[in-house]
């Protein structure tokens, strides 16, 4: 089996009946689990900015109304090993503030726990992104993330 991106990147995935998603401040990251010996020609997935269809051999796993928007024409797919399949969304907006509760506006929502670990994520992300050279990865945050994390103490 492929390695999955939560055990590379730390980012926190959300589980669905076909795979899992999970996000960073810029793109939402979407591993959809194929029979082995899937062809790239037996898949269908249309992205556009405000939603996405996948299907294989003729099946639709998944469509609808994405959560946020994406900048359809950077989004991007790409079938790994003849099993996994990896979307790659570009979310528009590109900052803590936008993390999304759900993939689908009606359908995949994080639990409370995940969704707050994404939160977490992200604005450590954030943190990161603004202080360059400092290392964040032993920081633990607390707090409410809405709106983009709590403040740095000064």
């Amino acid at each position: 089996m492929a390695d999955h991106f939560d055990e590379k990147s730390g980012v926190v995935p959300s589980k669905t009946p076909w795979g899992n998603w999970a996000q960073t401040i810029d793109e939402v990251f979407i591993e959809v689990n194929v029979p082995k010996g899937t062809k790239g020609r037996e898949i269908t997935c249309v992205i556009k900015p405000k939603s996405i269809k996948f299907t294989l051999r003729g099946q639709e796993l998944f469509q609808g109304d994405l959560f946020g928007t994406v900048l359809a024409d950077e989004s991007t797919w790409v079938l790994e090993d003849n099993e996994l399949v990896r979307i790659i969304l570009v979310k528009s907006g590109r900052d803590a503030a936008n993390c999304w509760h759900s993939l689908l506006s009606n359908q995949y929502s994080a639990d409370p726990w995940i969704f707050n670990e994404m939160e977490k994520k992200l604005t450590l992300e954030r943190f990161q992104k603004e202080n360059p050279g400092f290392d964040f990865s032993k920081a633990e945050i607390s707090g409410n993330y809405s709106g983009g994390g709590p403040k740095l103490p000064s």
